[in-house]
């Protein structure tokens, strides 16, 4: 069985999001939004390694807060850097030798099917490269500045990248050693593009919600109210997230 290890960046500053509570730790029915993505690979057979990428100024506070969680989780916090891109880079480093493939996913992205890690997984294993990502839907306008609309773009073929984002561990890691920083990318997929590798696209839908605005927070927890199922019995941290969550 092939092993994956997990990147769960949680750096960001989510100028958007507003508020005094970064987005990661906001919560939704009293849980940290990113203990929820953890939890998505949490009893996986084939994830080896979870690392958690937190910003500098974050970091001694999640340390102690969450430290509890980082121990029975098992997770390895790392501390980030001021651009995603940069903290993606810092847990690539942390990776361990067992695990021959890097996922790397949102830490405000807690809506995940299972069925579509395993999707993902898969693809990843097959060709090297894959993403989740969905079709757009709507009518796709360009708008200038003006806030005149410029042109209706065809929506066919264009869809959104969503994560998890898996990648074969030395692909990624050549990929972020040709970046070029004055040139930051907008996901790790496109690091991965700029050398000429191609990524495969599984398709999700808008049920993987990036949450981005305190309104997101709603949404998201209508979406998990329908797609979460009870803990197993057999699972040793059932009873632990009770009693801290």
């Amino acid at each position: 069985m092939a092993k994956y290890a997990i990147i769960i960046p949680a750096a960001g500053a989510g100028k958007r999001f507003g508020g005094d509570v970064k987005k990661p730790f906001a919560q939704i029915d009293n849980r940290p939004i990113f203990i929820r993505s953890i939890e998505l690979f949490l009893t996986r057979e084939d994830v080896c390694q979870t690392i958690l990428t937190v910003a500098p100024e974050d970091y001694e506070v999640v340390k102690e807060k969450y430290a509890a969680n980082l121990m029975f989780m098992g997770i390895k916090l790392v501390e980030g850097g001021q651009e995603r891109f940069e903290s993606v880079r810092r847990g690539l480093d942390a990776v361990a030798d067992e695990a021959e493939f890097v996922c790397i996913h949102d830490a405000v992205r807690p809506c995940v099917l299972e069925s579509w890690i395993d999707d993902v997984f898969a693809e990843a294993a097959k060709s090297g490269a894959a993403i989740l990502a969905t079709p757009l839907a709507g009518t796709i306008k360009k708008v200038a500045d003006s806030g005149a609309i410029d042109q209706t773009v065809p929506r066919e073929g264009l869809y959104e990248a969503q994560t998890p984002q898996v990648f074969r561990k030395e692909l990624i890691r050549e990929a972020y050693a040709q970046l070029d920083a004055t040139d930051p990318p907008t996901d790790d997929a496109q690091i991965v593009e700029r050398c000429g590798h191609p990524v495969t696209v599984v398709t999700a839908d808008k049920r993987n919600i990036k949450i981005t605005t305190p309104g997101d927070l709603t949404l998201a927890g209508a979406i998990l109210k329908t797609i979460s199922k009870k803990p197993k019995k057999s699972d040793p941290l059932g009873a632990f997230g009770e009693a801290q969550w």
